[in-house]
């Protein structure tokens, strides 16, 4: 691989083009593509965001449907539409998402903000446990139980799923004040998006950070974005393509998908 003084000492080249990158693009290098519709999330550009994520729905990505599905879902930027959701998580679902087949999983399960119907939980929560999801194998595990009986962790995970976000929060808070990284990182992404709390970039990097430190592979991830564009952090490309790095060496999938773009565009 040519390096250009070192590529940890370089601008990413990829994730730069990222930022200004058009349809064409995104099409050819999907995952820079949704790079620049997650950065696009975090500066609460959520039409900017769509529009990028439709695109690439339009050729049956899975990241982009599930992304396309938490705007539905949480009505950021467009009415919220529950059926809508529920469509765009089933086709990344499809598609291969783990994180979709996860949701579905449980929301199938809460039977709050969907129809509770557990053969549908049990066959989602099945795809992502297939795919080596922890959090599905334990839920799959734990299905039909009374909410009591689960740990605090999934208990917080029903809240979320069954319309009470701030409750949610408050008990990933909780877990996050213990020690539990997955917690931390969920109310990270609370705190970004603006769900069962304000909206808050500075505090929802300060959470990705400390998840990221203790090994959690999202908060890596999202860590990294936030120190490419300079939103919750001071750009910082060294920093950020380090994160990305150690995200990707953990197999997250989209870290994999951006480093991959990243490599291949430093060898030319």
């Amino acid at each position: 691989m040519r390096t250009c003084l070192a590529l940890l000492l370089c601008l990413p080249i990829g994730l730069a083009q990222a930022q200004d990158s058009s349809r064409g693009d995104w099409l050819r290098n999907p995952a820079m593509g949704n790079y620049k519709g997650y950065a696009e999330f975090k500066m609460g550009r959520y039409e900017e965001a769509r529009k990028v994520w439709e695109t690439l729905a339009g050729i049956g990505n899975g990241d982009a449907l599930f992304n396309l599905g938490v705007l539905a879902e949480d009505g950021l930027g467009e009415p919220r539409d529950l059926r809508k959701a529920e469509t765009l998580y089933t086709s990344a679902a499809r598609a291969g998402n783990f994180k979709s087949q996860y949701r579905l999983g449980l929301l199938y399960s809460a039977g709050e903000l969907l129809p509770r119907d557990l053969d549908k939980a049990r066959v989602f929560l099945g795809m992502a446990a297939q795919a080596g999801d922890r959090d599905a194998i334990e839920r799959l595990a734990t299905l039909g139980q009374p909410a009591a009986m689960l740990t605090p962790f999934q208990q917080a995970e029903l809240l979320g799923s069954s319309g009470r976000p701030a409750e949610a929060a408050a008990l990933y808070e909780t877990l996050a004040r213990q020690g539990d990284r997955s917690a931390q990182t969920r109310l990270a992404w609370m705190y970004e998006a603006g769900r069962g709390v304000p909206r808050d970039l500075d505090e929802a990097a300060r959470r990705f950070q400390l998840a990221a430190e203790a090994g959690d592979a999202e908060a890596q991830y999202a860590l990294a974005v936030m120190l490419r564009t300079g939103r919750g952090r001071p750009a910082d490309a060294t920093q950020s393509l380090l994160w990305l790095r150690r995200a990707a060496q953990q197999k997250h999938p989209a870290a994999v998908s951006a480093l991959a773009s990243e490599t291949a565009a430093a060898a030319h």
